[in-house]
């Protein structure tokens, strides 16, 4: 009997020697004459254990972690293909406590199915959604979205049904769908484990996006620098042409949708939308000034859905089950389910989805197992770059849009990056103004000229140079960055430098908040 063995594609795996493991077994499974069936599947996203191999068994998938090749022969002397006991040895994969407490709908397929495999996708629910928005108009398409509170999982949190309304409502005889798969956020990894372990939901996604607003071409604009995202994307979208889910007449419906990637060259501000479009129509990547919206005149002045990865791979889903049952998960006005990435120091990086309401220090210690050092975790940046630095007396704020508002921080797109008790948050700071510096487009004086003298006053401070005039003067130039920038990486770079500040006043050389203040 042929045995099923899964070991991740993934590119963090591969990055810890997984194509070596699977390599191995192969060799050794044929080296004893056994015959076995390898998939390349999906990360489960529990990294501190990749490469991850799982056996498939009468009483479910066995895992096993981290296994190295030289880890592979004695396996299979002890006999792990029959679930057989080892040091690396996990028990049952769904049984992984990580795993267990996760509430994943968006990454429900992901680490399960071959995601190369159409049949795959489609024997695990795949393209369900699709079929069922083809039988609804657009506006019933839209409502689904709209009810089920699905809001943007990029960073901006605005809701999806009144952008997508937006279009449905403005008249064009051509519209498009914008995929922003331009992940660059410190931290983040979610984009990047969706279009590599399930990449047809985000075709579904984008195709039921296309459908609903009326627009027959779609991009998804993918960063350069992850070339496995970019190879399973073009294979999957080729598939789904063969298929009939893409193309003149989806599944013999009449209706039309057209997808492709483009490759952006790296530059952090095409993550932004509007620069992210002058990059698609062939120009540098400057923003543009609002309004008007590119709901309304987006690419190539035309109306446009700008969607993030997570955002559109979370539609399937709504669709075959409705808005309702979408949005009962969560909490307030922050439905659904979050990917939320943990990273830095930490004994358990790695990813999870769960409902918007847990804490951040569920997820740090109770999900990444506290710090990987075994000293204090003394901050956590939440959001990417950009983010606040948020201290250990905030550690219990809900994982929640307007929580996190509250306390003057973003979610943003889920990124959590730890660092212990030997962090210098000045240095960090610094870091924050030097990167906007770097990836400033230009095009506005606030961003262009106040991060340089920004990252200079820092400078000056975690030297000792004049606090009573240095410190007053970092503050006046985050006001004039927050108020003043044409878009959010000027206008969010203040969010690290002043949390830095107002939490950590002893790292920039000051005796106590009111001082820093």
């Amino acid at each position: 009997m042929t045995i099923t063995v899964y070991v991740p594609c993934d590119s963090g795996a591969l990055c810890l020697g997984a194509d070596k493991v699977a390599s191995k077994i192969v060799e050794e499974a044929k080296n004893r004459n056994i015959d076995i069936n390898l998939i390349r599947n999906g990360s489960r996203g529990l990294f501190w254990l990749e490469p991850l191999v799982e056996v498939s068994t009468d009483k479910g998938r066995i895992a096993y972690g981290p296994v190295q090749p030289h880890d592979v022969v004695s396996l299979f002397d002890a006999d792990f293909l029959t679930a057989g006991t080892h040091p690396l040895a996990l028990g049952l994969t769904d049984e992984i406590p990580y795993l267990k407490q996760q509430e994943r709908l968006t990454f429900a397929r992901v680490g399960i199915t071959d995601p190369a495999s159409l049949g795959d996708y489609l024997a695990h629910d795949g393209y369900r959604g699709l079929k069922n928005a083809l039988a609804l108009s657009g506006a019933n398409i839209v409502k689904h979205v709209t009810d089920s509170g699905l809001r943007g999982r990029g960073g901006a949190a605005f809701p999806t049904g009144i952008k997508w309304n937006t279009v449905l409502n403005t008249a064009s005889e051509q519209k498009y769908i914008i995929c922003n798969a331009d992940e660059g956020d410190s931290g983040t990894y979610s984009d990047r484990m969706i279009m590599e372990g399930d990449p047809f939901v985000l075709i579904e996604g984008m195709t039921i996006a296309g459908i609903a607003v009326g627009a027959t071409q779609g991009y998804i604009y993918l960063r350069c620098e992850y070339p496995h995202s970019h190879k399973a994307l073009n294979a999957s979208i080729s598939k789904a042409y063969e298929a009939g889910y893409l193309g003149d007449s989806i599944l013999g419906s009449g209706k039309k949708f057209d997808l492709e990637v483009r490759l952006g060259a790296g530059a952090y501000i095409c993550g932004e939308e509007t620069s992210l479009m002058e990059s698609l129509e062939g120009k540098r990547g400057l923003v543009r000034f609002k309004p008007p919206l590119p709901a309304i005149s987006g690419l190539f002045g035309k109306p446009t859905v700008v969607n993030n990865v997570i955002s559109l791979a979370s539609v399937p889903i709504i669709l075959d089950k409705g808005g309702e049952y979408y949005k009962n998960f969560g909490m307030g006005r922050s439905r659904g389910t979050l990917p939320i990435q943990l990273a830095g120091n930490l004994k358990q990086p790695g990813l999870i989805e769960l409902a918007f309401g847990v804490t951040l220090r569920e997820l740090l210690y109770d999900f990444g197992g506290g710090s990987a050092s075994g000293r204090p975790i003394k901050a956590v940046q939440v959001g990417g770059p950009l983010g606040a630095y948020l201290p250990e007396s905030q550690f219990d704020t809900l994982v929640d849009y307007e929580a996190f508002a509250a306390i003057w921080a973003v979610l943003g797109h889920g990124g959590i990056v730890a660092f212990d008790d030997t962090v210098d948050m000045a240095e960090m700071a610094r870091y924050s103004m030097e990167f906007c510096k770097i990836e400033s487009c230009g095009k506005c004086t606030p961003c262009r000229i106040g991060s340089t003298r920004g990252m200079e006053v820092i400078e000056d401070i975690i030297k000792g140079h004049d606090l009573n005039k240095n410190i007053p003067l970092l503050r006046d130039l985050c006001n004039t960055l927050l108020n003043g920038s044409l878009c959010a990486l000027g206008g969010m770079t203040p969010y690290p430098v002043l949390s830095a500040l107002n939490h950590f006043p002893a790292d920039f050389g000051i005796a106590d908040q009111a001082d820093a203040a």
